[in-house]
């Protein structure tokens, strides 16, 4: 194969005057803009780089609109680097270019940077020398430096020096018949290790480069389609031969442009790399086998018909191919030389060059084409062109019609194509998704009293007409000029957009029209074009959406579709769940299961788990395939008992789950008789347990590895074997038990082993004190090149101080305090340095906790500070991508040992990673481990969203955003309603994300993209259909949670007015059966548990609204705000509307001492009924409780008097004792998991994803 290393090509390919000899002896020629004719030599003056002495450089006249230097390298080169200098003794220089290439000199390619930007930066005097190596090189014989910006002070100025070597290329052209076969010398090919590369440039989108096949079913083929390039590759597998579901790998786009694009293909065994331009993709291939039998031949350029050559399959490639190597032999050159083994047909050696010469569109507001409208001799007009967006809407063409002053328009409108003429006929659409990048032909034509409209190959639209029609004088292509428009000024009229994009092949009347007589001001007018190039660039290319996000795009920018992934935000990188129960339980929630993400925005997925949140710990429970008690008989060491263990977490999610655990357990019951867990003789394991690594455990009991026996036989205290706890948290949870040795008679063992139980989220509270303002911790360089999320919490008292910083060469990013009541975040990937700030209306230095939370993606940047608006800013479309960083993480301070945070910072999180603060502060000096304080620890001091508030002398909780009350936010605010009350409350501020504020769609998808809503609330009613919560907005959106007619729940959610709204109903059975029900409803982005929306509500909204509610309403709360609560102690707030007669009630605390054990629900049925008797039962119980002490009293002195001779009795019936306690065993085990479980099945959790189809999970998970 041929080398690509552009590193020893360097020479000099630099230009003097017209014919000077280079240094690596080629002849160059310079073209400038103004030149009469692109292939006229222009030599009057010298454009060389004046390094160590000399003179001259290139300035365009004043009078050229779009002023270029182009330079003729006489032959194809390979480009490896460019300089630029200022015009000689001048103030004249270009401090920013675009750089194109060609092989022709009529269609140009902009040449794009590694991360995608097209923009070099050049001078800042006419005399330093700029250097840009080229990341990777170009293969072409013209360049065209195009100026962008230059001294604002003087004018165009430019020398350049190109560097790079001679370029060898083995070139065949196929015209679209033609092909290539390469035969073996034997029947078939059999090969474990494939190499295949070739260059290649296409006139169409469609075209096959490769095929082989082998009769076993195994076969090979390269074939663009849509522009993208697509490989099946199958070995050994017929079934998919002759299926119509093959699997392509597809990578590249818009590779139809006529220029060169690279392909390497890379095969050993299953594993293929295969490489288009600069994108990579790895992937394994179908099929049983490892080798790849091809037979008799290989075919390039289509798949002929079996002994029919010429003829077939596919639609062969209509293009260029070089340089194609086939495991190191040179196909095209075989065939130059004639050898037998090739068979060339309708092959031709050298590249012909087609004249498609494209103009782009640049601007959505102001670009236009003035064509004048040549008659036609047979009346009517004709116009034909082809065009390429990405845009779904933009005016492809208008003109004023003979019957004034009525005009004729074609648009894209919600990517399709359509006519319209004003106030004569009704539009005519046609076409589907015309807006995907690829060269669409229409045209259109009037005669008679017809117009006619074809799009591509599809069936032509006509109106009819009821009096001859005829184009005005001028066609306008892209968008139309005003009624004021002058010759010196122009402008551009847009009822909706003008046309992004490219376009070609233009005629009128079948004329072609010339475009390089349009660029030097010889037809037509013009605005905002870009010349003999198409500057469409594929933005999903590649895909920077984030967890399976589906990537979509417009001309300037791209979006992200998050629905179903879990994740949400502009590149779905942030997860919609918390990452422990812990966090579920700092939120206000209850019991049930959850969905936890346990590494946040990092790649691991949310599982579900089961959170049992207690007084004093909350448990996460994660359940396998096998929890109910086994039985095992004849097995031995060569033949053992094996089970494996599959949980409902991932390994990788349950390694992070534990990792993030302050402490976990699994629950181990064991008995056996006649069983041994280990040798007599040598001690070795006869049974065993495999860890969360894959790593053989014979220790059991509880204690400590290494130790072969279980906690009790050391303690000497083993009342009851068969049943402990495995706690060593790195070895967990258990993934395999294998047992072996259950073969002798009346031999056998029980096992169960319990789900996995962790508690505690050492992130939470994990923190670290700064006293010096010298003092930092030092971390890895942070990874996050494309992404970074960044959040903690803070407290201090100092007025400013840096929170974190990471440095590159000219990168940097830094979150800091810049003053008492501002939180700035400002970082450089290349484009110039971004300050995002957030100002509090209260000083951040009071000593209380801060959160802040800062993110940064290829689309935009956020900073968010508690409870404040967040702030963010759109990245530019067109610029640098990348944050390279390559020193130390400093947290709470500068590498310069200046502005160092003093004070505490606690939970860091950067993409889904916890940094362990504590340990890093344990040595490093002016940091201390934890933070002082009574909010600083992991006791839940205040619940339910307060927020704990230090003092002097202890500390309050501030309960003013939680919907609950009381000295720790635990006591329940509830209000009983009747049929005529009610209670509103007016937001401060319009609720943005509700609000359509725009009509573009782009900006409501970015709006609802950042949007979040939590809800929450009780209730408890026998009323149905009722109404329960309504949230609405000026612009006719609303979310309602009602009880519909039957009982049931329903969310109706309504953002966009003109469609119908989604309709969620998460169970069918009635809620209105006067207990206590609890809501929660949390919505991110597209991505909703249970979420909703306006005004204009539907019939049966307002069916359950006109029905009112009776019953009694607890706890309710939206965001930040406890509506409820407001009503009760705002009365006379303007904010808070109370209709009707509103009674504090405490529904909320008698539900749940009702609910708490229901177990005994029958018992407290039984105690309402005999309610007359409460005074016998409590002297009753009086009695019974003096007979119970008494009877303890003779236990005990029984069990002193006897205890000698109970111990000598222990040894004969240890063993029935064994047997009887296993059995025992089972059923507090089984006790223990069944109230946890009853609780689970009372708390579902449900999940809503808007406008999509209606799915059910396995674990109740319901999405419409």
């Amino acid at each position: 194969t041929v080398s690509e290393s552009q590193y020893s090509c360097l020479d000099y390919l630099s230009v003097w005057g017209c014919v000077r000899v280079c240094l690596s002896i080629y002849s160059c020629c310079v073209t400038p803009s103004h030149a009469r004719s692109l292939f006229a030599p222009s030599c009057p003056e010298m454009f060389f780089l004046s390094l160590v002495s000399g003179a001259g450089g290139w300035s365009p006249q004043v009078t050229d609109r779009q002023p270029w230097l182009q330079l003729d390298l006489r032959d194809r080169m390979e480009v490896t680097a460019v300089a630029t200098q200022g015009h000689y003794g001048s103030s004249d220089w270009v401090s920013g270019y675009l750089l194109l290439f060609s092989d022709t000199g009529l269609a140009w390619k902009q040449y794009r940077q590694e991360d995608g930007v097209g923009r070099f930066v050049g001078n800042v005097n006419a005399d330093g020398v700029v250097h840009h190596k080229l990341s990777h090189s170009i293969r072409s014989r013209f360049l065209r430096f195009v100026p962008l910006d230059w001294n604002p002070s003087g004018w165009v100025g430019l020398r350049v020096e190109v560097y790079g070597c001679a370029y060898k290329s083995y070139v065949a052209d196929f015209d679209g018949r033609s092909s290539l076969l390469y035969r073996f010398n034997q029947k078939s090919m059999s090969t474990v290790k494939d190499v295949i590369s070739l260059r290649f440039k296409s006139r169409q989108a469609e075209g096959v480069l490769l095929h082989g096949e082998g009769q076993r079913g195994d076969y090979i083929t390269l074939e663009l389609h849509r522009g993208r390039l697509a490989l099946y590759l199958n070995l050994d597998d017929t079934r998919l031969r002759f299926s119509s579901g093959r699997v392509a790998v597809t990578l590249g786009s818009l590779l139809d442009d006529q220029h060169w694009h690279s392909v390497l293909i890379e095969r050993f065994n299953k594993q293929v790399n295969l490489t288009v331009d600069t994108h990579t993709q790895h992937f394994r291939t179908k099929g049983e086998g490892d080798s790849l039998d091809v037979d008799y031949e290989l075919s390039f350029g289509g798949i002929p018909l079996p002994g029919k050559p010429g003829t077939f399959l596919r639609k062969n490639f209509h293009g260029c191919i070089e340089n194609l190597y086939y495991n190191g032999i040179n196909i095209i050159d075989l065939a130059k030389r004639r050898k037998p083994q090739i068979y060339s047909g309708n092959v031709t050696f050298s590249c012909s060059q087609p004249q498609l010469v494209s103009t782009t569109f640049l601007s959505s507001s102001s670009s236009f084409l003035s064509l004048p409208a040549t008659p036609s001799a047979s009346g009517g007009f004709t116009v034909r062109f082809q065009f390429r967006t990405w845009n779904p809407d933009g005016l492809l063409l208008s003109t004023q019609l003979s019957l004034e002053p009525q005009r004729l328009e074609l648009q894209i409108s919600n990517s399709r194509l359509l006519q319209t003429t004003q106030n004569l006929h009704p539009a005519v659409s046609t076409g589907h998704r015309v807006n995907d990048g690829l060269w669409h032909t229409v045209s259109l034509g009037s005669r008679s009293l017809q117009v006619t409209m074809t799009l591509d190959n599809e069936p032509s639209s006509t109106i009819e007409l009821a009096d001859h029609m005829d184009a005005g004088d001028n066609l306008y292509f892209g968008g139309k000029r005003t009624d004021n428009m002058t010759n010196t000024s122009l402008g551009c009229e847009n009822p909706t957009l003008a046309f992004q994009g490219c376009m070609r092949l233009i005629s009128i009347n079948s004329q072609p029209m010339d475009l390089n007589q349009v660029q030097q001001g010889r037809l037509g007018k013009y605005k905002e074009l870009q010349f003999d190039t198409c500057g469409i660039h594929d933005r999903c290319l590649p895909n920077f959406c984030e967890h399976g996000g589906q990537c979509s795009q417009s001309w300037n920018t791209f979006y992200c579709d998050c629905s179903g992934t879990g994740y949400a935000g502009a590149t779905c990188h942030n997860s919609i769940y918390e990452a422990s129960c812990e966090a579920y339980r700092l939120t206000g929630s209850s019991s049930g299961y959850f969905s936890i993400d346990p590494d946040g925005s990092g790649p691991l997925g949310a599982t579900q788990v089961f959170c049992n949140m207690t007084e004093d710990k909350v448990w996460t429970v994660v359940t396998h395939n096998s929890t109910d008690p086994v039985r095992v008989q004849g097995s031995t060491l060569q033949k053992p008992y094996v089970m494996k263990f599959n949980y409902s977490a991932s390994p990788e999610q349950l390694m992070a789950l534990v990792a993030g655990s302050e402490q976990c357990q699994q629950e181990v019951v064991y008995s056996c008789r006649k069983s041994r867990l280990f040798n007599t003789w040598d001690g070795s394991p006869l049974s065993w347990w495999v860890d969360q690594g894959g790593e053989r455990r014979t220790y059991w009991g509880g204690f400590l590895p290494g130790v072969q026996q279980c906690s009790c036989s050391l303690e000497e205290n083993c009342m009851d074997m068969n049943y402990f706890f495995l706690s060593y948290k790195e070895h967990l949870p258990v993934s395999e038990i294998v047992i072996g040795d259950t073969n002798r008679t009346g031999s056998e063992a029980l096992y169960r082993i319990g789900p996995l139980r962790c508690y505690g989220d050492k992130s939470v509270w994990n923190a670290a004190s700064f006293y010096q303002e010298s003092s930092y911790l030092h971390f890895p360089t942070l990874q996050a090149e494309l992404s970074a999320d960044i959040s903690f919490y803070f407290k201090t008292s100092v007025p400013s101080g840096v929170f974190l910083e990471d440095l590159g060469l000219k990168d940097f990013i830094r979150v800091e305090l810049s003053s008492p009541s501002v939180v700035t975040f400002s970082f450089d990937v290349g484009n110039g340095g971004v300050v995002l700030a957030v100002k509090s209306h209260v000083p951040l230095n009071d000593r209380q906790w801060h959160y802040v939370r800062a993110e940064r993606n290829v689309k935009e940047a956020s900073l968010q500070v508690d409870q404040l608006p967040l702030r963010f800013l759109e990245a530019p479309s067109d610029g640098h991508l990348r944050l390279r960083l390559n020193s130390q993480l400093f947290v709470g301070g500068t590498a310069a040992r200046q502005r160092g945070f003093m004070g505490c910072i606690r939970t860091l999180n950067i993409n889904g990673m916890t940094f362990n603060l504590e340990e890093r502060a344990k040595m490093t000096p002016g940091v201390s481990a934890g933070c002082p304080g009574h909010c600083s620890g992991s006791s839940s001091l205040c619940h339910n969203r307060g927020r704990c508030i230090e003092k002097n002398s202890g500390y309050v909780c501030d309960c003013s955003q939680s919907a609950y009350g009381g000295p720790s936010c635990k006591e329940e605010v509830s209000v009983s309603f009747d049929r005529e009350s009610s209670v509103t409350y007016t937001f401060q501020e319009p609720f943005s994300v509700m609000q359509n504020r725009s009509s573009q769609a782009s900006r409501v998808y970015r709006e609802s993209t950042r949007a979040r809503e939590n809800m929450a609330f009780s209730f408890m009613t026998t009323q149905s259909p009722a109404m329960l919560l309504t949230v609405s907005t000026f612009s006719q959106q609303y979310i309602a949670v009602i009880l519909a007619l039957n009982g049931s729940l329903q969310i109706w959610y309504r953002l966009h007015v003109y469609r119908k709204p989604d309709v969620f109903s998460p169970s069918p059975s009635s809620l209105a059966d006067g207990r206590l029900h609890r809501i929660r409803i949390h919505r991110q982005g597209k991505d909703v548990y249970l979420q909703v929306r306006g005004e204009n509500f539907d019939e049966e909204v307002m069916q359950a609204g006109s029905k009112g509610f009776i019953g009694c309403l607890s706890s309710v709360q939206f965001n930040h705000v406890a509506p409820l609560k407001a009503a009760l102690l705002n009365r006379g707030s303007s904010l808070v509307s109370v209709r009707g007669h509103l009674v504090e009630s405490n529904c909320g605390v008698l539900a749940d001492s009702t609910t708490s054990h229901p177990l005994s629900a029958n018992k407290d049925k039984e105690q309402q009924g005999n309610d007359t008797r409460h005074d016998s039962a409590v002297i009753g119980g009086v009695v019974t409780a003096v007979v119970f002490i008494t009877l303890c009293v003779v236990v005990v002195m029984t069990r002193f008097l006897y205890q000698h001779r109970q111990a000598q009795r222990d040894a004969s019936i240890k063993e029935k004792e064994h047997r009887h306690n296993l059995e025992t065993a089972y059923r507090r085990e089984a006790a223990y998991q069944a109230e946890p479980v009853y609780r689970a099945e009372s708390a579902y959790r449900t999940e809503l994803h808007l406008h999509d189809s209606a799915t059910l999970r396995d674990n109740r998970e319901y999405y419409i």
